[in-house]
């Protein structure tokens, strides 16, 4: 099957790539003309423009854009005057679902179908796979399904889950169409907002690891400082790189995430490349607002994006406010 590739980054160039090794055809297009180049030298069919682009697809045509959620409708309309009836454009970036429902409303009257395609797999997918979630009318989606299933990861060697015949016969292969237009964003941005919450436990788990040698330390005496109130119970030097390898073996608490943390401190165990600034891309955010929207708790996930906030500094002026706080009511100086 032919699919047209818009945004060639580290997603979009590694989906033509593992599209084309199971055989499917690609024309790909980026504002980068050495990103097409470069894909046209392994077997894809680059174009010099928009309008070539979309003069090699053949209809009904499949469009796929790996953009940023922020460049999504910019390219929708530059796209949408070359497109013809029933053409499907296909954004697999990590835009808001609430953006995709107002996208499906406004090209349906042009006959132009549009799905969402929430991706999960980063920089490993070319070899691992992709775990789709996707959302947009049932025919178009079957319609796609070769796409699909080969961006997917497959059954691999993970078994069956118990129980588990009467599940969507797709899930298993590692893809999902969850429901209409904006579903498979809503699903992809609870996914990411879990992520968050996965990765904020495994950093705060290591953190008290890293400082569970307290104890030796040279503890100031004063009334700015809390006592520790037992040093001798904190006086263990952790390796923290095989603490995270054993945990990889039979634990419970293993996972993906893990083995990357894993490598990370085996590589260098003070991650003294990191600069601890976490970004965030907007999923958190949607998803923490989602559940207010519907009046459900979501405590843990709310308190690791905001920890993202607090990691860029977003929480030193509360920080200050604090301090002036404490100096006015009992002249408290700040520790240097």
């Amino acid at each position: 099957m032919q699919l047209g590739m818009i945004g060639l980054g580290r997603m979009g160039g590694n989906m033509v790539r593992r599209l084309m090794k199971r055989g499917h055809t690609s024309v790909v297009w980026d504002h980068a003309a050495a990103a097409v180049e470069k894909l046209a030298a392994e077997g894809a069919e680059g174009a010099a423009s928009l309008a070539d682009f979309v003069g090699k697809l053949a209809r009904p045509r499949a469009i796929c854009l790996m953009v940023p959620a922020a460049f999504v409708d910019s390219s929708i309309d530059a796209l949408v005057p070359l497109l013809s009836d029933d053409d499907v454009i296909i954004d697999g970036g990590n835009s808001n679902y609430q953006d995709d429902i107002a996208r499906a409303k406004r090209l349906a009257p042009k006959g132009i179908h549009t799905v969402d395609m929430g991706t999960s797999g980063g920089v490993w997918g070319l070899e691992r796979g992709y775990c789709l979630m996707i959302g947009g009318e049932a025919e178009v989606v079957e319609r796609l399904d070769p796409i699909f299933a080969a961006l997917a990861p497959g059954r691999g060697d993970i078994p069956r889950t118990p129980g588990g015949e009467g599940l969507a016969r797709t899930a298993e292969n590692g893809y999902l169409h969850c429901g209409p237009n904006g579903a498979g964003h809503f699903v992809k941005m609870v996914h990411n907002g879990i992520e968050y919450g996965l990765m904020a436990a495994y950093a705060e788990g290591f953190n008290i690891l890293k400082n569970a040698n307290a104890g030796a330390a040279v503890h100031e005496k004063d009334a700015e400082t809390t006592p520790l109130r037992n040093p001798e119970h904190y006086r263990y030097e952790l390796d923290l790189a095989s603490i995270a390898e054993l945990w990889r073996r039979g634990s419970v608490i293993t996972s993906w995430l893990l083995d990357l943390t894993a490598q990370a401190l085996a590589a260098d165990p003070q991650l003294s490349g990191y600069g601890g600034k976490v970004s965030d891309s907007g999923e958190g955010r949607w998803t923490v607002a989602a559940a207010n929207d519907v009046g459900v708790p979501a405590h843990v996930l709310t308190a690791a994006l905001f920890e993202r906030f607090a990691s860029r500094g977003q929480d030193l002026f509360q920080n200050k406010i604090q301090s002036a706080m404490r100096f006015g009511f009992g002249g408290h100086l700040e520790k240097k």
